[in-house]
């Protein structure tokens, strides 16, 4: 299992509270991390969105370095499902 995975779990982790859906984070080439109510962990689920990107991206995202909208906008993070809860996640992990 991905060292960065297990770290982004626990760093997630503390910031979804009262995060009401799922998400999943789907790092291309190392594996997925859930989040719900309850928190992250590395799992692969089915989820109300799922955001795809590389683990670069994610580093950038999850570091405060790059804004997911801002990802998304140009095509580093891609978005599928329910962009409301994208849009939540968003205002979460900001």
């Amino acid at each position: 299992m991905s060292e960065f995975l297990e770290k982004a779990a626990a760093e997630l982790s503390g910031k979804v509270d009262g995060f009401d859906s799922t998400a999943k984070f789907d790092v291309i080439g190392e594996g997925a991390i859930m989040l719900d109510g309850s928190g992250a962990r590395v799992a692969d689920e089915e989820a109300d969105v799922t955001m795809s990107a590389d683990m670069e991206t994610f580093e950038a995202i999850f570091s405060g370095d790059l804004n997911p909208t801002g990802a998304f906008m140009t095509g580093k993070l891609k978005i599928d499902g329910d962009m409301g809860v994208a849009m939540k996640l968003a205002s979460v992990l900001a």
